[in-house]
């Protein structure tokens, strides 16, 4: 049963009854529903913010493992930079120092790879966590241009292994004759008195007296250019290339073991001394050559002798005395 309301009258003090209209109880009505609605709102809203449906959920799960993975990749993609550093510090301060090679700009090492319009198709796709993943993109695309720089670089360096092997054997490195004595050294490179024209000059060699007959042997590895015989001057002789720059001369020849344009290696006999041309003694004059300029040959032999040796061979090919052609 429905409650009557009564109301004061102040003019005829008396209680009258309320009559309530049709308009009031719409009125009421829709108060009553507006401020339930508004509840009702803020209710929701303060259950999304302290609980989460299934989806919602599984979606933050699946953000924060992508989050997860995306740091762990990051990482990993720092220590593989830091290795790739490594091997470049040692490539330019290593192995190019010890193969005479320049190290390779870092503005080749370090070059860009395109800009942002190289992921034009990443950014079309208006994805929300576009900087983030170009970031990873541009980082990894720099470590596969570093990459591939220095295995072009690892490849160079292994070509020039390879001919610094066949350097070290073509330098003229040993005594073209038997000198285990190290008395044979008669006249060493420098200027010295010509035998025949009693003047001064340039000996663009040196001296090794030795009996007629005695093995003349190559210094180093290579290819002979040079065979020939001459009634003056050198006599017969012989000229090997061998590469790098280095050629050597062995002059004065009482016969040759060897052909022009055969290969020979180091230690292999290629004639005999004598006493041929311009000479006035049983000797051999020996020349080496860089890029084509008379150098001294006893600064170049390293091989089958000991220091003492060496001390021994320098101190003879110091003496101003007079050469033997």
């Amino acid at each position: 049963m429905a409650k009557i309301k009564y109301s004061y009258d102040t003019e005829t003090c008396k209680y009258e009854r309320v009559k309530t209209s049709k308009s009031d109880i719409l009125i009421n009505a829709l108060s009553f529903f507006s401020v339930s609605l508004i509840i009702s709102f803020f209710i929701l809203l303060a259950f999304q913010a302290f609980f989460t449906s299934p989806k919602e959920a599984a979606l933050i799960k699946e953000n924060k493992e992508l989050k997860l993975y995306n740091e762990m990749l990051s990482k990993r993609m720092d220590d593989t930079e830091n290795v790739l550093e490594l091997l470049q510090s040692k490539d330019d301060n290593l192995y190019r120092t010890v193969f005479e090679a320049e190290p390779i700009p870092n503005s080749i090492r370090n070059g860009g790879v395109g800009g942002v319009k190289r992921y034009k198709d990443l950014l079309d796709l208006n994805l929300s966590q576009e900087e983030m993943i170009i970031n990873q993109f541009e980082k990894i695309d720099r470590l596969r241009t570093r990459m591939y720089i220095q295995m072009e670089s690892f490849d160079q360096i292994s070509e020039m292994a390879k001919n610094k092997e066949k350097m070290w054997a073509s330098i003229p490195a040993i005594q073209p004759v038997n000198n285990k004595e190290m008395k044979r050294l008669s006249s060493g490179f420098g200027t010295r008195m010509h035998p025949i024209l009693k003047r001064w000059r340039l000996h663009e060699g040196v001296d090794y007296s030795a009996p007629k007959g005695t093995p003349i042997y190559a210094t180093g590895d290579g290819k002979v250019v040079t065979v020939k015989s001459n009634f003056g001057g050198y006599g017969k002789e012989v000229v090997i290339d061998h590469g790098f720059g280095f050629t050597t001369r062995y002059a004065h020849m009482q016969s040759f073991n060897v052909k022009r344009g055969q290969k020979v290696k180091r230690g292999e006999c290629i004639g005999f001394v004598g006493n041929t041309g311009r000479s006035t003694a049983p000797h051999l004059h020996y020349e080496v050559r860089k890029n084509d300029k008379p150098v001294n040959p006893i600064h170049y032999i390293f091989k089958d002798i000991t220091a003492e040796e060496y001390e021994e061979l320098l101190k003879l090919a110091s003496v101003k005395n007079q050469s033997l052609s």
